[in-house]
């Protein structure tokens, strides 16, 4: 019989997994064996991951000495504990440190054991205050974690970089972001524009369903949510139904019978800018896992010819099982990428080609927040060379006042408007039809960042 772990011990030993194979912690997640509380588990590990950089600090302000000093085994042990102590000051401290030492004393020994209780003794000796109400700007900001932009943890020893001296600095360390991402946001957005990023980078993010209009309505499907006990409310403009804890998506009522599909509101807003008509071949070029495919059909009515392809020829299985569980098969083909140029010669040209292309996901850093972790400027730059390869080959295969529609989940100007200047002025044949920059929110309906740019093109 499976050991049966706790959240806590889970979250500790997926962390520890994917630092070492650099995968997404909740790919790992979904297959992992023997775990009590699969939500606590997630919450867990996203939070040391969204805030891991500021953990690791912390705890060499305590004990005074590089955090890579401590044993590897027992490092996630207390970066989840001192996550807990900070952001979650309704738990119990007891209960975190009790179970911390608990479990390191089961995966190393007594010496490993007593290092963590004191570790995180020492840690609780440090916080005045986990959940305070002051406004941030109104207190001394080196001895404050904020939590959000109206509550704090206040420590009696200064942990953040001075503000006064470099924004930079400390909001990488108090949102655990690159010094160099929050430089580039500061120049592009500013100091208020930046730290409401940050904030929302940081967010745990809700779950949006986009509702299917052709099976059900927004009301409805509400409803029927509602009635199983799922707390939910719909979103004015996208009429999208938002939704804190829903528990397994694929659980809920109406995810068999396709009645929605799970998107973020930026995620979003691409198709909805490039208003796809009936009639049209549209093609898809980077169309995995079918999120976009799936929205473009349900757009449409089913009555456009969508082609959709990926250069994953793994995800594409995944593109086939979205449509097929909406009802639209019958409208979208899914081709290997290397067939792309036959198909294109068959359709004489595409009417519209919605290049949702790869990028840094820096609009998306809750969602995905081992990105923070890995992302460098040179990372982006190779990002911009893929994205204009992918443009330059989609404007290939459009018709005459044929639609390009460009999109990522990213907000760097690199990847998205000053990419999409150069293409325009190397492509003189198109014109920009309309553009859509969206920063990341942490309000009340919170949602990622993206960027569109719709483009025609004029002839031949």
């Amino acid at each position: 019989m499976p050991e049966t772990l706790t959240a806590r011990a889970v979250a500790a030993k997926i962390l520890t997994e994917t630092r070492k194979d650099k995968q997404f912690a909740a790919e790992t997640l979904d297959n992992y064996p023997g775990i009590v509380n699969k939500p606590a588990a997630t919450d867990l590990i996203m939070g040391v991951l969204r805030n891991r950089r500021l953990l690791d600090v912390i705890v060499e302000k305590v004990m005074r000495q590089p955090f890579d000093n401590i044993r590897a085994n027992l490092r996630n042990i207390i970066r989840i504990a001192v996550f807990e102590l900070v952001y979650r000051p309704h738990t119990a401290d007891y209960a975190v440190v009790n179970e911390a030492v608990d479990y390191a004393a089961k995966i190393t020994d007594s010496k490993g054991a007593g290092f963590v209780n004191w570790i995180l003794r020492s840690t609780q000796k440090h916080i005045i205050n986990r959940g305070s109400s002051n406004e941030i700007e109104s207190v001394n900001s080196r001895k404050f974690i904020p939590q959000s932009p109206v509550s704090c943890c206040e420590f009696d020893i200064e942990v953040l970089p001075d503000k006064n001296e470099s924004m930079s600095a400390y909001l990488g360390i108090a949102f655990s972001l690159p010094d160099w991402l929050v430089e580039s946001w500061l120049a592009e957005f500013g100091v208020e524009k930046t730290t409401e990023i940050c904030f929302a980078s940081n967010r745990r993010p809700s779950v949006y369903l986009r509702v299917n209009p052709l099976k059900t309505t927004a009301e409805n499907l509400a409803d029927e949510l509602r009635a199983a006990g799922v707390d939910c409310k719909i979103e004015p403009e996208s009429q999208m139904i938002k939704s804190t804890r829903p528990g397994s998506v694929t659980e809920l009522p109406g995810f068999n019978e396709g009645l929605f599909v799970v998107q973020d509101l930026s995620a979003a807003k691409p198709v909805s800018l490039l208003n796809p008509q009936q009639g049209w071949k549209i093609l898809d070029l980077c169309a995995a896992p079918g999120t976009k495919t799936t929205q473009l059909a349900e757009a449409t009515a089913g009555k456009a010819k969508i082609v959709a392809t990926d250069i994953d020829i793994s995800r594409l299985q995944k593109v086939r099982e979205n449509i097929k569980r909406i009802g639209l098969s019958d409208c979208v083909r899914v081709i290997e990428y290397q067939s792309l140029d036959e198909v294109f010669r068959q359709s004489g040209g595409f009417d519209c080609i919605l290049v949702d292309a790869p990028c840094s996901n820096t609009g998306v850093l809750a969602r995905r927040p081992e990105v923070r972790h890995r992302i460098t400027r040179e990372a982006v730059d190779e990002s911009t060379k893929l994205q204009q390869d992918l443009l330059f080959h989609a404007a290939g295969m459009l018709k005459k006042r044929g639609i390009l529609c460009y999109s990522t989940c990213s907000i760097q100007p690199e990847e998205n408007r000053l990419l999409i200047k150069r293409f325009l002025e190397n492509n003189q044949r198109f014109n920009l039809k309309a553009e859509k920059l969206i920063l990341p929110s942490a309000g009340d309906f919170d949602h990622d960042g993206s960027y569109t740019a719709v483009m025609e093109a004029q002839y031949c």
